[in-house]
């Protein structure tokens, strides 16, 4: 259940007035210190930006798991733009529309934007249904495959090396949010834990979909947008050539571009190929 947002915000403390302060140079030392909290990116990544209110409110609305990963530290109001809820309670900087313009790296700046502090990734034992994209680069491909694997019932997303930041400002707000939907871990090299371990792959030989077992607890792992697994050290047990265990897919390589898109059905309804069903959809009662 999301949370409801207060009707309007507090008064930020220690301003007078309430009147947070308004910066407009690069000089700044306020500003100056928040590019020093985005600058480390990946692994060593401790603070990302929410850029714009979609977004913000995107996160609040987020499973608690995934949400409670980012704490908001920070409120960034463009300067003129009207106060936003979620700055209740929260410390508040005025930007000049050209500093908001520059944290945006290009995009429209945005009215709002929340500093958030990034906690530490999950650890222990991998969920049921886990994904695993594997060197995908761009944070829009990245997005569209956590938001089709949400849709599909998997509940956590294992990262492998040469992925896209998905915390970095620029890929959440690329990504619409996607990272709130799952937890997220990166991992350098997959660790077979006893579940069941596939790779897309577009290879001819590729293991026919009805003689693929994917029960839970299922890992499945989608390869880079234009070499698939060419190159890829990949431990045994998780094969990346036929006549292995692979994902019956159609196309040169494992591109996530090639992820089938729903097909109309009626008005309202829809529908996917019958060959790429990742299990039984709905998933059967207590599954």
């Amino acid at each position: 259940m999301g949370q409801t947002l207060s009707a309007a915000p507090a008064p930020v403390p220690g301003y007078a007035g309430g009147m947070p302060p308004i910066l407009t140079s690069r000089a700044n030392p306020r500003y100056k210190d928040l590019l020093a909290r985005l600058r480390p990116t990946g692994l060593r990544r401790t603070h990302t930006l929410l850029l714009g209110a979609k977004l913000m409110e995107a996160w609040l609305e987020a499973p608690e798991a995934t949400r409670a990963r980012l704490r908001p530290v920070l409120a960034l109001r463009r300067e003129e733009a009207a106060a936003h809820p979620l700055e209740a309670g929260l410390e508040t900087w005025m930007l000049g529309e050209g500093l908001m313009r520059e944290l945006a790296e290009a995009g429209s700046p945005p009215d709002h934007a929340l500093l958030m502090e990034l906690g530490p990734e999950p650890e222990g034992p991998l969920s049921e249904r886990v994904i695993g994209p594997w060197g995908i680069q761009d944070p829009g491909n990245l997005g569209a495959i956590l938001r089709a694997a949400a849709a599909f019932g998997f509940q956590e997303a294992l990262l492998g090396p040469g992925c896209a930041d998905p915390f970095a400002p620029k890929a959440l707000r690329g990504s619409m949010g996607a990272a709130f939907l799952m937890p997220l871990r990166r991992v350098e090299r997959p660790e077979p834990d006893g579940g069941r371990w596939w790779a897309l792959d577009g290879g001819p030989e590729a293991t026919p979909l009805e003689g693929a077992d994917l029960r839970a607890p299922l890992r499945l792992l989608v390869g880079n947008e234009g070499h698939g697994w060419r190159g890829t050290d990949l431990p045994e047990g998780v094969p990346s050539r036929p006549p292995s265990r692979h994902w019956p897919w159609r196309g040169s390589s494992s591109s996530p571009s090639a992820f089938p898109r729903p097909r109309a059905s009626g008005s309202t309804n829809r529908s996917w190929p019958s060959w790429f069903r990742p299990w039984p959809w709905p998933p059967p009662t207590g599954a």
